[in-house]
C-alpha cells in the first residue's frame, strides 16, 4: 500500500586519514555493486603504491586540477594537507535518478560543501577505535613520512570534533562489523517517511476500513 520513492541515496562517507574508510566502502560496493555507484574523486596528491589510478582516484598534476576548477568540472573540491581533492559531477545525477545509491568518499570540507547543496543527502562520519590505533594505522601505510603523519594526525584531532555535522557515526574497530553498521543505516534510510510518494489502497480490507472510516456508512451493513 506504499509507492517509495525509487531515487537513488547520495552517501557521504568521510573519515580522518587512517580510519579505513576505503576498506569499508569497498565492502558496501562487494555486498551490492548492482545497486551502488562510487564516484572517483580527483586529486592532485602523489600515487601510492596500493593505489589504482581511475579506481581509488583519478590522479592528475596541480595545473591540471586547477584548470578543471576553472572549467566547471567538480561538484565540489577541496584542499587537504596541501593537495586538491575533488568530486567531478558528471553521472551523479543520472545515477541517482535511475535508482542507483552513490557513495562519495570525500574530506570534512568537501563533506561541507556537499551538505549545501544537497542537504537530503547521508553523511556517515568513520571513527578509528582511538587516536594511537589511528597513528599506528599510518605508520604501518609505509608511504609517508614522520612529518606528514603528523600534520595528518594534527588534521584529524580537528576532523573528528566535526561529527556532529554527520547523521552517523561509526566506529571502525573490526571491519565487517562497520560494514553491516553501515549497511543497517542505508537500509534504514531507504524506510524514511519522507521518502513515500504515495500511500494506495490495493487490497478489499483495506478498501472496508476506509468505508468505515466514512461517516455515511456508519450506519450500514458491510458485507465481508
Amino acid at each position: 500500500m506504499i509507492k517509495q520513492n525509487s531515487r537513488g541515496t547520495l552517501i557521504v562517507i568521510s573519515a580522518p586519514s587512517g580510519c579505513g574508510k576505503g576498506s569499508v566502502i569497498s565492502g558496501l560496493l562487494k555486498n551490492d555493486s548492482e545497486h551502488r555507484w562510487l564516484s572517483v574523486s580527483t586529486t592532485s596528491r602523489s600515487i601510492r603504491s596500493n593505489d589504482i589510478p581511475g579506481e581509488t582516484y583519478n590522479f592528475v598534476t596541480k595545473e591540471e586540477f586547477e584548470k578543471k576548477i576553472d572549467e566547471g568540472y567538480f561538484l565540489e573540491y577541496t584542499n587537504y594537507v596541501g593537495n586538491y581533492y575533488g568530486t567531478p559531477k558528471e553521472f551523479i545525477s543520472e545515477k541517482l535518478k535511475n535508482g542507483i545509491d552513490v557513495i562519495l568518499e570525500i574530506e570534512i570540507e568537501g563533506a561541507k560543501a556537499i551538505k549545501k547543496l544537497v542537504p537530503e543527502a547521508l553523511f556517515i562520519f568513520i571513527m578509528p577505535p582511538s587516536l594511537k590505533v589511528m597513528v599506528e594505522r599510518l605508520k604501518n601505510r609505509g608511504t609517508d613520512s614522520k612529518e606528514k603523519i603528523l600534520e595528518r594526525f594534527h588534521t584529524a584531532y580537528k576532523e573528528i570534533n566535526e561529527v556532529t555535522k554527520y547523521n552517523y557515526v561509526v566506529v571502525n574497530d573490526v571491519l565487517e562489523d562497520a560494514i553491516d553498521k553501515v549497511e543497517a543505516i542505508i537500509k534504514s534510510e531507504k524506510c524514511r517517511v519522507d521518502r513515500i510518494e504515495e500511500v494506495y489502497l490495493d487490497t478489499k480490507e483495506e478498501e472496508i476500513h476506509e468505508l468505515l472510516m466514512d461517516k455515511e456508512f456508519i450506519n450500514e451493513d458491510v458485507k465481508i
